[in-house]
């Protein structure tokens, strides 16, 4: 009887220690960490994560257009292409340039690098040009005309001629891409109309009529002036007259 219990016991023991180590283990190890794929999209953290975009970045912080980027991601369902412009790109233009632009245009350069659309690598054919930026619609002084064949996309501005580089980022609501080229619109280098001419002031009329001769005051003192002709032949009736009754009563 002894020899028989003892297998069944062995086995009871080793359920017994299998359940308590399986515990155990469960109750050390850590909680998962929670995912961020959840998070909201950080145009800075993208770019940082990139790396190569310092000054893009600095633009983006300074014109406040990051906080933008942010907003419009969070709010719409459109999404949102960026060309962006790595620190080689801004190194090769003149120098001095960036900072002789006013806060206006520092903000409108960044906004021209910004479409309104997400907009995936394969489907740049299908945009119209001028494609509209959001630095406006104006089709010659902010036209950002692109051709694409195949997964080879060019942009011209009118002043820069590029070809896209490869993709930074893309969640199907943001779309990121590299440029080596900063986008400079033609509206920095083309000078601006004249304002038109103030219309010209209509001549004032004069309201003081002109004294007829029948309104002057003869002088007092000037008696060869003192009758208009008017009056003068108004004299002569009684005077006419006069002379005819002398002539009937001679007769």
């Amino acid at each position: 009887m002894v020899m028989m219990k003892h297998p069944f016991f062995s086995l009871t023991l080793l359920l017994m220690v299998f359940v308590s180590s399986t515990t155990i283990l469960a109750q050390k190890s850590p909680a998962p960490t929670p995912s961020t794929d959840s998070a909201p999209t950080d145009i800075i953290r993208v770019l940082k994560k990139a790396g190569g975009y310092t000054t893009l970045i600095r633009l983006l912080k300074t014109t406040q257009v990051s906080t933008q980027i942010n907003s419009q991601l969070l709010n719409s369902n459109d999404g949102l292409t960026l060309f962006a412009a790595n620190d080689n790109a801004f190194s090769s233009l003149k120098p001095g340039f960036l900072n002789s632009l006013s806060d206006e245009q520092k903000n409108k350069l960044v906004q021209f690098h910004l479409l309104p659309t997400f907009v995936a690598i394969s489907n740049f054919d299908t945009l119209s040009n001028p494609v509209r930026t959001q630095a406006g619609d104006d089709p010659y002084r902010l036209a950002l005309n692109v051709t694409s064949s195949g997964n080879q996309v060019n942009i011209t501005t009118g002043i820069v001629n590029v070809t896209l580089g490869g993709t930074v980022y893309t969640d199907h609501q943001l779309a990121v891409y590299t440029v080596d080229k900063v986008l400079l619109p033609r509206d920095f280098f083309v000078a601006k109309p004249p304002a038109p001419a103030p219309a010209p002031e209509k001549a004032k009329t004069s309201t003081k009529k002109k004294s007829t001769d029948s309104d002057e005051v003869p002088s007092g003192n000037d008696d060869s002036g003192a009758f208009t002709v008017k009056q003068r032949r108004l004299m002569l009736v009684p005077v006419a007259f006069a002379t005819i009754m002398v002539a009937l009563l001679s007769w």
